[in-house]
């Protein structure tokens, strides 16, 4: 479905004859309008929800990236410098390795926090944070946050 949706994009791109960024991201839009409509077996529900979630947690992932990226200008402008840096301990509930590489990258894209490592036995993620006033409310906000939505996107 993903293919058929990126050959109907390239389709809109010859038909208009603008071959520019923002017009093959128009096109993939209609696109995936006419397979939503149009389309009813089972593989393209599927494929309709997968794109749906993606599409939601690009933005969610968008999201948290200003937030942190301010939080992160506060703590570094403010005179005093009173960070409470801290190494934090997050069980997974994700799996595979995909979604534990997934994670760990989300994670360390967003300023302020860094993935150090995850155990051997899959079981937990260690984050190192520049400023967490609480450890339990830090790992609820992972755990409620992208990994919740990496969940998600893999069922």
């Amino acid at each position: 479905m993903l293919l058929l949706n990126l050959l109907l994009a390239i389709a809109w791109m010859a038909l208009t004859g603008q071959y520019e960024a923002s017009n093959f991201a128009v096109g993939f839009v209609l696109a995936y309008l006419v397979l939503r409509l149009t389309q009813h077996s089972e593989t393209a529900v599927r494929y309709i929800r997968r794109a749906r979630l993606l599409f939601f947690f690009t933005g969610f992932f968008l999201k948290e990236l200003v937030i942190s990226s301010w939080r992160v200008v506060v703590v570094v402008l403010t005179p005093k410098m009173a960070m409470r840096p801290a190494v934090v301990a997050i069980p997974l509930a994700v799996t595979s390795e995909a979604a534990i590489t997934m994670l760990g990258n989300l994670i360390t894209l967003t300023p302020g926090t860094l993935t150090l490592d995850v155990s051997t036995d899959r079981s937990t993620m260690y984050v190192h944070a520049m400023d967490v006033g609480d450890a339990e409310l830090f790992r609820a906000s992972i755990k409620n946050g992208f990994e919740k939505r990496i969940l998600e996107l893999a069922i």
